[in-house]
């Protein structure tokens, strides 16, 4: 099977490894990681980032030359403040490509699902290319869908918690429905996470702390890089079945007699 870039809206992309950039110990370190990864999306969480600040102060003077910016509306908590928030990253000329996330719930960072669709609803019709943050839920990723989403972005597991794909079936169902690119978003932990997103047919994945606060952030930003890309081609290559009884590998006709 032929493989294709990873789509969103009319851009292409190479890599279907999309990172972020919070949480690092300091900017130095950030770039180095996102320069290992291979990622060609970079999000940013324009609420929470000095957009006065200058020079080497400004998280934007650490981006490495060529990456594009996502910017996403996390800590947005309702469909009028990630609206705002997407406006302001036009105004900014960060252009309309943007990650939608309406957080309902403190605690847990699952999104509201009611204020992401009335978000989206919006955004759509102002023109902007939207990737919605949702939980695994195949109604709510059709719905998105339908609203004219470039893309859905349902979580594996909790924000950060790096528990890795907890519900692996409803994955396979939204899979099993969408017309547009499936992105895991939030709850990879380690590179294997990846690694099963992407054979399981998602289109790509987005991850922050795990790369963030691994003792090794630059090493990790490779490690999810190249397991993404095995991810993607074991996919392609379709896996075995599974069988119950072992399988000799190599004939049994012609042996030699006891």
């Amino acid at each position: 099977m032929e493989d294709m870039p990873l789509v969103l809206g009319k851009r292409t992309y190479s890599s279907r490894l999309i990172i972020g950039t919070g949480k690092y110990a300091d900017y130095s370190t950030m770039k180095e990681a996102l320069t290992a990864s291979g990622a060609q999306l970079v999000t940013v969480a324009l609420r929470r980032v000095d957009l006065a600040a200058k020079g080497e102060q400004s998280l934007f003077h650490w981006l490495p030359e060529g990456m594009t910016v996502l910017p996403n509306t996390a800590g947005c908590r309702t469909s009028e403040e990630a609206v705002r928030t997407c406006r302001l990253a036009r105004e900014l000329a960060l252009g309309d490509l943007v990650k939608l996330e309406v957080i309902g719930d403190p605690k847990t960072l699952f999104p509201d699902v009611e204020e992401t669709l009335a978000a989206a609803r919006i955004l759509v019709k102002d023109g902007f290319t939207v990737l919605p943050y949702l939980i695994d839920d195949p109604i709510a990723a059709r719905k998105l869908e339908d609203l004219g989403c470039a893309a859905v972005m349902p979580l594996a597991a909790p924000i950060g918690s790096g528990l890795g794909i907890r519900n692996p079936y409803n994955l396979a169902l939204i899979l099993e429905q969408a017309q547009v690119p499936v992105i895991v978003d939030a709850g990879v932990g380690t590179a294997s996470d990846a690694a099963v997103a992407l054979e399981l047919g998602c289109d790509g994945v987005l991850m922050n702390t795990a790369i963030a606060l691994a003792r090794e952030p630059q090493r990790m930003a490779r490690a999810m890089k190249l397991a993404v890309e095995a991810g993607r081609q074991a996919f392609l290559a379709g896996r075995m079945p599974k069988k119950l009884y072992a399988s000799a590998s190599s004939p049994i006709e012609g042996l030699l007699p006891r």
